[in-house]
């Protein structure tokens, strides 16, 4: 995609001459919107035209960013916004971005007044009202058309807060505090957004009317995006949250500066952040998470002051703490790999799980890559004489598509893997070149409808090279699209644009229908509402000549694998289904999914408060695995789709190792290499 990279660069500063305007300079400027949006929907893989319809569509995706659920616009608020950005288009070519101000003027004004109407309901003689309930889905609502609706819906959107306060554990009183500050943020953080903010908002609306992968990534939000695909940044090694307005240590990352210290705890909350030993303290309580995130990174080898407030039984105290920042490995993020002995028949086979939650890739020379890490573990299992590997990609939502190619290609010798088509037609095939095969014994790979992009396009080749069994949820996400990531000049961001769609080998496009799973297993995400499919403007799906690589197999020898046979998955299938049938833990997650898509999402007050032993209980659980990594993996070992993964392994083991099989197979790959 290198090509499709610099023809971007290239029309981004071509669009801004012809526009007669100078090269980006500075800071996100109104005159800059429309050159931005005209290059995203002059590269992006369907040909759109910016008319009425298209602005339609960025307005209401523009709406969405401020009030997705419908809390605070009124009817005639979104009549007026969307008459104002009738003419947006036109204005924009003037320079004018004057409507984006006057809706963050009305925007402000209805968050005031729900902050106002929070605090009067919340005042003396508020009462929890258990037999009140709330149905989320804002899709279902109109808007408003008077005060008085929005009144009504708030008073029961405070008893749902409320209620899962007490859940937590937290008194009442503790709890109305809680909301009362909550409205108080949202009004201060509506007046502390930036009008740089608003034309962000609005690109990003326009690339989001394109398709749901197209996207603007501000300053900030590009730094986030490269530290993600690189699993490394520098700060002070500590996962953080916002709770209430403040900032609370979770984690501490082993190795990092905070652990090394000795000085930081998980829960102790960060109030001011300063640059240097001696440098001025910045106040960070109600500061947005991402803003005190970005106080405390920094360039390895510079110190960064911290004010801590604890918690020391009754008491509380306040200290000052300084760190100098180091280079920090994401290793949570990181595959990573287990084992498992399992007792079959009299016979005890050690298994492999990788667990993969992400491609990721950092461009740089020598920098860390998936497919490489996970070449070191299959390196690593053979060493330990693993008789079976699971490729866990059930929560991985994609990354490098360059990752996923070479990742493929470490389970056989040599072919396509992907196929990717451009908007004129064109199609360039993704193959690996490796002849290694780097394991070549039994193999499953498990999936959800969380495993999106290029866990379907691994997951898709090893299934059309049968390869590997697909185990786990209905289908995978469905998300068959390729996003270009440019960044543009002068550090003003990126532009993230869908330029091309991926196939693979069998030629079907994974888009909506994604990987279907050759075991099914029970999931929680098995909804409507999870997948590509559901998502606005999402892409149509495609399918393309196969072109899968004879070449793939070999004849003989220790790189021989057995090719999956449609005997092997029927069997696999019933023997699964049995023990799924009687798993009381599978049983529980058909339950719960049985009664989630009944209600849709609607709840009740009472429900919430129902489950308060049990929600205290998951969040003491939360908090000692991340104190605690053989906690994590003893947890993760435990989940019920990698023990069934693991069982359909065990039997995948047992029916490759059959004299015949292996004879017949070895005999097909021969006619097929010679």
């Amino acid at each position: 995609m290198t090509s499709v990279f610099k023809k971007i660069q290239i029309l981004i500063v071509i669009v801004g001459i012809l526009a007669g305007l100078p090269v980006f300079a500075g800071n996100l400027t109104c005159q800059y919107v429309r050159p931005i949006v005209e290059t995203m929907i002059g590269q992006h893989f369907l040909s759109y035209q910016y008319d009425a319809n298209f602005q339609k569509r960025v307005t209401e995706q523009y709406i969405k960013t401020m009030d997705s659920s419908k809390i605070y616009f009124l009817k005639s608020d979104i009549d007026d916004i969307r008459k104002q950005f009738g003419e947006m288009w036109s204005l924009l070519a003037k320079r004018d971005c004057v409507p984006l101000e006057k809706v963050k003027e009305v925007y402000v004004k209805r968050v005031q007044e729900r902050e106002a109407y929070a605090k009067k309901y919340l005042a003396e003689g508020f009462k929890l009202n258990k037999e009140a309930k709330i149905d989320l889905d804002a899709d279902k609502r109109e808007w408003a058309t008077k005060s008085e609706d929005l009144n009504k819906y708030q008073e029961d959107y405070i008893q749902f807060q409320i209620a899962s306060f007490l859940a937590s554990d937290m008194k009442l009183e503790e709890a109305k505090d809680h909301v009362r500050r909550r409205y108080e943020r949202a009004v201060k953080n509506m007046k502390d957004e930036t009008t740089e903010d608003l034309y962000v908002n609005y690109i990003d609306s326009s690339a989001r009317a394109l398709d749901p992968h197209s996207s603007f990534l501000s300053k900030e939000s590009l730094e986030d995006f490269e530290i993600q695909m690189r699993l490394s940044l520098e700060g002070i090694g500590a996962t953080l949250s916002s709770q209430d307005g403040y900032t609370v240590v979770e984690q501490l990352v082993t190795g990092g500066a905070a652990a090394k210290s000795g000085l930081l705890q998980t829960q102790d909350k960060i109030i001011a952040v300063g640059q240097g030993p001696d440098g001025k303290m910045e106040p960070v309580i109600d500061m947005p998470l991402k803003d005190v995130v970005r106080l405390i990174r920094g360039k390895k080898g510079t110190v960064v002051k911290l004010s801590i407030m604890r918690k020391d039984g009754d008491k509380t105290r306040q200290f000052p703490v300084l760190l100098t920042r180091q280079k920090i490995s994401l290793e949570e993020e990181a595959a990573k790999i287990h084992y498992s002995d399992k007792p079959v028949n009299g016979k005890k086979y050690k298994l492999g799980i990788i667990d993969l939650p992400s491609f990721y890739a950092d461009t740089k020379r020598g920098g860390r890559s998936s497919a490489r890490d996970v070449k070191n573990l299959l390196a690593e299992a053979k060493k330990k004489k693993v008789d079976g590997i699971v490729l866990d990609l059930s929560n991985n939502g994609g990354g490098s598509l360059e990752d996923a190619v070479n990742l493929a290609g470490l389970f056989f010798k040599i072919g396509n893997v992907v196929a990717t088509q451009s908007s004129k037609g064109t199609t360039e095939n993704g193959a690996d070149v490796d002849p290694a095969v780097d394991y070549a014994g039994p193999l499953v790979v498990l999936t959800s409808r969380l495993s999106a992009s290029a866990s379907e396009i691994v997951s898709g080749a090893l299934k059309d090279y049968k390869r590997a069994v697909i185990v786990g949820g209905d289908h995978t996400f469905g998300k068959g699209s390729v996003q270009s990531v440019v960044p543009l000049p002068n550090q003003l961001g990126a532009i993230k644009v869908t330029v091309a769609m991926f196939f693979i080998p069998g030629g079907n496009s994974t888009q909506h229908q994604g990987v279907t799973a050759d075991v099914e297993l029970p999931g929680a995400f098995a909804r409507d509402e999870i997948g590509e499919k559901s998502l606005d403007y999402s892409l149509p799906p495609k399918t393309i000549k196969p072109f899968v690589s004879p070449e793939a197999s070999v004849a003989a020898g220790p790189d021989t694998w057995v090719p999956i046979r449609s005997e092997f998955v029927s069997e696999l299938k019933k023997n699964s289904e049995k023990r799924v049938a009687t798993n009381d833990e599978f049983k529980k997650i058909k339950t719960e999914l049985e009664k989630t898509i009944a209600k849709g999402k609607v709840v009740t007050i009472a429900e919430i408060l129902d489950k308060k032993d049990e929600t205290k209980a998951n969040e003491d659980k939360r908090k000692a695995r991340q104190k605690n990594d053989k906690l994590r993996a003893e947890e993760y070992m435990k989940r019920p789709e990698i023990v069934e993964a693991t069982n359909v392994l065990s039997d995948l083991i047992t029916l490759e190792a059959k004299p015949a099989v292996v004879a017949k197979d070895l005999g097909e790959a021969g006619k097929k290499n010679n």
